[in-house]
């Protein structure tokens, strides 16, 4: 289990760092960016060990992988502006 932690870790900033590198002008800053990478990673992680059990390494990693992109793609502005009805 530690092993699976420590590499959702790495896996999540080595995620977190080629978005903020690729993406940088439409995320936040780029300290929130690192830090929510592995974070998402380290969850994912966890959510996918519960529920696989053990033995599975890398189902944990794909899975830690998946939920830190996802986490991370919800950090992304849209590119211009945004145009809203006279309604709302």
């Amino acid at each position: 289990m530690i092993l699976e932690a420590l590499g959702s870790i790495a896996l999540g900033f080595a995620l977190a760092w080629a978005a903020a590198h690729r993406l940088g002008d439409r995320l936040p800053e780029r300290r929130v960016v690192l830090a929510a990478g592995p974070l998402g990673a380290l969850f994912g992680a966890y959510v996918t060990h519960s529920a696989l059990g053990p033995g599975h390494v890398v189902a944990t990693l794909v899975g830690a992988v998946a939920v830190g992109a996802v986490l991370l793609s919800l950090l992304i502005r849209p590119r211009g502006r945004i145009r809203r009805s006279a309604a709302a």
